[in-house]
């Protein structure tokens, strides 16, 4: 067995879904594209963006990590 410190990278491959949205959130995500253009100087299309979102929303669900942590023990 390998004396690495670092562990063995998880998989990373991506995993494509699709969904379909409201006609109001879609205007949402596309005012978000422009604001953060407007913030970062760069545009990044929805889909880029969409993860990102997901994983801070995600984060900082305080209620959801609890039940994370609670389930890994």
């Amino acid at each position: 067995m390998s004396a690495l410190r670092l562990p063995r990278l998880p998989d990373r491959t991506p995993v494509k879904i699709t969904i379909a949205v409201t006609p109001d959130l879609h205007q949402k995500l596309a005012d978000y594209v422009e604001a953060y253009r407007e913030a970062y100087g760069q545009a990044e299309p929805v889909s880029e963006l969409i993860p990102a979102m997901l994983t801070s929303f995600l984060e900082s669900d305080r209620v959801f990590a609890r039940r994370s942590r609670s389930r890994e023990r």
